[in-house]
């Protein structure tokens, strides 16, 4: 039988994002974590979030186990509005001053442009970072709308601003950096790859 194939009008989803991510177990302690945080994150989505298209989980790998999601949002604003609510909120917050034995990472791919990547605590390369190389996620590239637009602008324009997010962020640079005094360079030990640098903490 001939093959039937149909692809995706995205016409009505200009500022659509597609998310990818993740969270890994580096250490014993972390499967509690996942345990623990996978329950009630499903639960937050299940009611569907407002700009919230489509969820599906995903199994990135059994062992060491690495499950995650991937998430279709009808624009950035909207992810942000969930990232920054109940339950998302508190458990960002909680993971940033102690990420429980595992590693966590996002991707995002924008309709209009751009991709957006973090990883933190992670204990190997995934994703982009198997290929690309790593830098801090500092300074402009703490948040994921100045990610975005640094690499939108290129080094042709480093004087561009990020667009301002309408909604206050889970927790800001200083504050994070502030808490972690002592710790602001070091550094997650990847394997040694070629072509792959140390990722300080987020």
């Amino acid at each position: 039988m001939r093959v039937q194939r149909v692809t995706a009008d995205l016409a009505e989803y200009p500022d659509l994002v597609v998310i990818l991510l993740g969270m890994r177990v580096r250490t014993p302690r972390g499967i509690l974590r996942l345990l623990g945080v996978g329950p009630k994150l499903y639960r937050s989505q299940r009611d569907r979030p407002d700009g919230l298209l489509s969820h599906e989980d995903v199994v990135w790998s059994l062992w060491p186990p690495h499950w995650g999601a991937r998430q279709y949002w009808r624009d950035l604003e909207s992810l942000e509005r969930w990232t920054r609510s109940e339950p998302h909120r508190v458990w960002w917050q909680e993971f940033l001053r102690d990420s429980g034995g595992t590693g966590f990472w996002h991707e995002a791919y924008f309709a209009r442009g751009g991709i957006d990547s973090v990883y933190d605590d992670m204990a190997a390369p995934t994703g982009l970072t198997r290929f690309a190389r790593t830098v801090p996620a500092r300074g402009r590239l703490f948040s994921t709308r100045g990610r975005v637009r640094e690499a939108a602008a290129g080094p042709c324009c480093p004087e561009s601003e990020p667009t301002a997010s309408a909604v206050a962020p889970v927790v800001t640079e200083s504050a994070l950096y502030e808490t972690n005094s002592g710790d602001t360079c070091s550094a997650i030990d990847f394997p040694e790859t070629a072509g792959h640098a140390h990722l300080p903490g987020h």
